[in-house]
């Protein structure tokens, strides 16, 4: 009998020992897939077998990933998609990030009784949803640079939806922890149908979410956003019996993904790229970067309390401009080019030092910058993440979310509807001036989802990674870089260091890893700390000698595989789940 995990694995495992894998001594370039399951990930390598691009494998992958991993995405969520084209410098990026209801006002999040909503009351049911951009933003990214037919993307992930899939220790555990907002529709789904959890090594079949994605292949995206289905989407929303909401069959015909600028710095002698607005992950990544850049890092290294300390004071510098500024630049004026100014950015490091801690932090004034007042800021530590790269030298990477772990709680056909709009700002105005982030109809929701692409000094790729966990995402995708430009590390150990998460005045150092021990030190430096488990998830992919190499959170049940067979991370699997002797 298969243990949990190796069934879990079984995918990976019948490709290692299918005859295509075969190791030539002399092999021409392969591509890698890196994600947070081995079956989405199986997904993509099947793809790229086929003859698909880098797109299509993120796409496959992508697909996949909301069948076993519907706590953290789906069809019912949105992107963001950073994408390297082989010959480029810069890549291009794609928002697929949710829209508020053009009913959607100042007051969205208000009770009956004239009075805000706290984050978890507006969580469960419609008033959250926002129009999942998902489906747009693999449409857009394969008309850009697929190359295999749209149907063909579908098949792993149908397979796995009608067939059934392995239930994980992470699915388990997601069920148990955060389903208590899940609706009886939900839970009839999630549930087996006595009522019982899934056991791990249960296999989980969800026959409707088989039947969406096979309509989705044969009739396009479009049949989600117009016709039967968008009108089965709004009654859902319509008629919760929690916060419904008053989306119309407009919202959802008239949302379209988005190309957005891409935005890029030098660190180092490298190019950071991400993505802009709405996304706050790319410019506050890119902050924290450039506050520190002043300082030797490599020479302080992965293991002294004061390069952390410094990590910590950036992370607090940049989190702050960032809950101040930023928000959807389609509705609110970004200062993105005051945030990134070099002149700015060297008078907020000014303000670090490596013997002491700031007494306090406040939002600094960029150039361009518009009067504003800070807003409470609620995230939840949910989403996705996955890369993909081609032997052609195309590299796709992709951070996608239904938001909080199961979303709104509602489903429709299979996938879990999203809570995307409770990452607005609930309150829209404080001290006399409107927030950025405050909710308004059409508008998407400021986000911490930090797809990123770093560049070599010669301009071809370095790193392609990004991560999943709220507002973590930004320092994780931050402290992976330093880790692998100045401390040197594969990416895989870079993903793998414990991390100094520092948003606001006290810093978390994650349980069980080498920073705890750091805490007298820095507490030394005058750093207020705690100790406790983040919920961190990343993934990447890096050029290694002419070679991609992949890396996958040893926290999660995440794998890379190359289209020869290499995998990362699957002796984990074995060891974690061998039978006892």
């Amino acid at each position: 009998m298969k243990t949990p995990a190796l069934a879990l694995a079984a995918p990976l495992l019948a490709l290692l020992a299918a005859p295509a894998v075969a190791r030539a001594p002399a092999s021409p370039p392969q591509g890698m897939v890196s994600a947070a399951d081995p079956r989405a990930v199986a997904a993509g390598v099947e793809i790229l077998r086929a003859g698909g691009s880098a797109t299509d494998a993120a796409i496959a992958t992508m697909l996949a990933l909301g069948v076993v991993e519907p706590q953290s995405s789906g069809l019912g969520g949105g992107s963001f998609w950073v994408s390297h084209r082989a010959g480029s410098r810069t890549p291009t990026t794609i928002d697929a990030r949710e829209t508020a209801p053009a009913a959607a006002d100042a007051r969205w999040f208000y009770g009956p009784d004239g009075q805000p909503l706290s984050h978890a009351e507006a969580v469960p049911g419609g008033r959250s949803v926002g129009v999942p951009g998902a489906i747009r933003g693999m449409a857009l990214a394969h008309r850009q640079s697929g190359k295999l037919p749209w149907a063909r993307l579908f098949a792993p992930a149908i397979r796995l939806a009608r067939q059934g899939f392995t239930a994980s220790p992470r699915y388990v555990n997601a069920v148990a922890s955060f389903g208590g907002h899940l609706t009886p529709a939900a839970r009839a789904l999630f549930l087996r149908s006595d009522g019982q959890p899934y056991a791990e090594g249960e296999t989980v079949r969800n026959p409707d979410q088989a039947a969406l994605l096979e309509r989705l292949a044969r009739l396009g995206p479009d049949s989600f956003y117009v016709g039967p289905q968008a009108a089965k989407l709004v009654t859902t929303v319509d008629t919760a019996a929690r916060n419904p909401s008053r989306m119309t069959a407009g919202d959802l015909a008239s949302y379209d993904a988005k190309p957005r600028p891409t935005i890029c710095t030098s660190y180092r002698s490298y190019r950071i790229c991400g993505m802009g607005p709405p996304s706050s992950g790319g410019i506050t990544v890119m902050m924290i970067l450039k506050q520190i850049e002043r300082f030797d890092m490599a020479a302080l290294g992965k293991d002294n309390p004061t390069g952390w300390h410094l990590f910590a004071e950036s992370s607090r510098l940049a989190y702050a401009d960032r809950d101040l500024y930023v928000g959807d630049p389609d509705f609110v004026s970004v200062p993105v080019a005051g945030l990134l100014d070099p002149t700015y950015l060297a008078s907020r490091s000014a303000l670090i030092a490596p013997d002491r801690t700031m007494a306090s932090v406040t939002a600094g004034t960029p150039p361009g910058a518009p009067k504003r007042t800070p807003a409470p800021v609620s995230e939840i530590a949910g989403t996705t993440d996955l890369v993909a790269a081609d032997a052609r030298g195309n590299v796709v990477e992709v951070t996608t979310t239904v938001e909080g772990p199961f979303g709104s709680g509602l489903v429709m056909d299979g996938i879990v509807l999203n809570n995307q709009l409770t990452d607005f700002d609930i309150v829209p105005a404080k001290a006399g001036y409107l927030v950025a982030n405050r909710v308004e109809g059409g508008k998407r929701p400021r986000s911490s989802m930090s797809p990123t692409i770093v560049y070599n000094p010669d301009g071809s790729v370095r790193l392609a990674l990004g991560a999943a966990g709220g507002s973590t995402i930004i320092a994780q995708v931050a402290k992976a870089i330093v880790g692998v430009l100045d401390w040197k590390l594969t990416a895989q150990d870079a993903i793998g260091l414990g991390l100094v998460y520092a948003p606001g005045r006290v810093a978390t150092l994650e349980r069980g890893t080498a920073v705890e021990a750091m805490a007298p030190a820095l507490t030394a430096l005058g750093e207020p700390v705690t100790v406790a488990p983040l919920g961190l998830k990343a993934n990447a992919i890096e050029r290694v000698a002419g070679k991609w190499v992949g890396a996958a959170d040893p926290r999660s049940e995440g794998v890379a595989m190359g289209q020869d067979g290499s995998v990362t991370q699957i002796e984990r699997f074995r060891e974690r789940n061998r039978p006892s002797e």
